[in-house]
């Protein structure tokens, strides 16, 4: 029998065919039976992790708000800065300031210093005036009021006091209570004295006497209310900490069960879609969350405010659901375009006829020396691209959506470029790929 080079004196035989032995056949079906067994148990810790991570994915986006909008001074004030400039709270402050005042300033008020001889004789001729006269002065306090809130006074004034407040809004959870902002029961309110004490000098100034009255009154707008302000402070302390790292937490079990799954395309893909949709409940809550606040405020609460209030604060939050779904379904659909799929090869397909096409239409048959370099690397380059696009939205800020969006678009550009100077459908580009 020939024999290779390899052949019996290798202790190799060139052929495999023929029966096997039993003790071969033992190994084989060992081996049968432990590889599946491993497959499994890679599989189902990989949807295990994956699982994990779409679910710590809305909680770590809570963590990360509590962290940086809560306990950052200067981001908590950029977030309540617009309320001053708000219709609907420029309103209900309005309200609430001219009541305070009203409270001091009346017909009665103004009569005080009426000799006690002639006010039996003053108020019978005033008659059924009193009421005129006292919603005339009402207008007169209401459109000072209105007139000191639509101001850039009023707008400083407002970012000072939740810029001194700051330590105490955080105390809704924490109990603190030693500036502007309180917690009172199930409430954290912000304490309006000072906007008082400006619409008081305002009145004097316009000559309405009777606002010496008006002691140092502390009347109180809302900002917070809920039966619940005390029960969570252990879960708000608990996110505090977790803030700096839950997300990175997150982002270890996606990267992990991505690594233990055998089709690592798939699971990327899944890791993604099961992130976004993890934000996509969590944007659920808020606004199912928002309509169960409302509904439970005391009656007399101004309800467009107190929405304006609720949609601004938790304003970072929805920009964060916003921006991983869009990212999640940027990663999805990456991660499926690259595989082999069908309908994947098509799209692929598709796409680089329409560079060619682009390419015959416009004249350009080679790209000279570049294209067989891009050719070589394009696969590095496209990876470049994928990195670059990583990166930017790393160091972006504060991205939104829209920067998704914008980033994966500037990413398909810069592919797009990388596939139009590729030159491998012309002759020699075989033997530049071959090299």
């Amino acid at each position: 029998m020939a024999t290779s080079a390899d052949g019996p004196a290798g202790g190799v035989p060139d052929s495999v065919d023929g029966p096997i032995s039993a003790e071969e056949r033992s190994e084989l079906l060992a081996l049968r039976k432990r590889f599946p067994a491993q497959r499994r148990w890679r599989a189902a810790l990989s949807a295990l992790l994956i699982t994990l991570a779409a679910v710590l994915a809305p909680l770590s986006a809570v963590a990360v708000w509590v962290t940086d909008e809560m306990a950052d001074t200067g981001r908590y004030v950029a977030t309540v800065a617009p309320l001053a400039r708000d219709p609907d709270v420029r309103d209900a402050v309005t309200d609430r300031v001219t009541d305070a005042a009203m409270a001091k300033i009346d017909l009665d008020s103004l009569l005080s210093d009426v000799a006690p001889r002639d006010r039996p004789l003053l108020e019978d001729a005033l008659g059924s005036l009193r009421g005129p006269i006292t919603g005339g002065i009402r207008d007169v306090v209401r459109q000072a009021v209105a007139s000191f809130v639509a101001s850039d006074a009023f707008a400083s004034l407002w970012e000072q006091l939740n810029r001194q407040a700051h330590a105490a809004f955080t105390g809704a959870l924490t109990g603190d209570s030693d500036s502007a902002v309180r917690v009172r029961g199930d409430a954290v309110v912000l304490d309006l004295a000072p906007v008082v004490a400006q619409v008081k000098q305002r009145l004097l100034d316009s000559g309405l006497s009777a606002a010496s009255l008006i002691p140092e009154v502390r009347t109180d707008f809302t900002l917070v209310k809920s039966r619940d302000v005390q029960k969570v402070r252990t879960g708000f302390r608990a996110l505090q900490i977790a803030g700096n790292w839950l997300p990175v937490v997150t982002v270890l079990l996606a990267v992990g069960g991505v690594l233990l799954a055998a089709r690592r395309r798939r699971a990327l893909a899944a890791a993604a879609l099961g992130i976004a949709a993890g934000m996509a409940v969590l944007g659920i809550g808020l606004a199912v969350f928002r309509v169960i606040y409302l509904d439970h405020l005391p009656a007399d609460t101004n309800d467009a405010a107190a929405g304006a209030i609720y949609d601004q604060i938790v304003r970072f939050l929805w920009v964060t659901v916003r921006m991983m779904i869009a990212l999640g379904a940027v990663v999805a659909a990456g991660a499926w375009l690259s595989g082999t799929g069908r309908w994947a090869v098509r799209v692929t397909t598709a796409w680089e006829t329409a560079i060619a096409a682009v390419r015959q239409a416009i004249g350009i048959t080679t790209t000279g020396p570049v294209g067989p370099w891009v050719h070589r690397y394009r696969r590095a380059l496209r990876w470049v691209v994928v990195a670059g696009a990583a990166l930017a939205l790393l160091l972006w800020p504060y991205p939104t959506g829209l920067v998704v969006i914008w980033i994966a678009v500037v990413a398909l550009a810069a592919l797009a470029v990388v596939e139009f100077l590729d030159d491998r459908r012309q002759p020699g580009a075989a033997g530049v790929s071959s090299a």
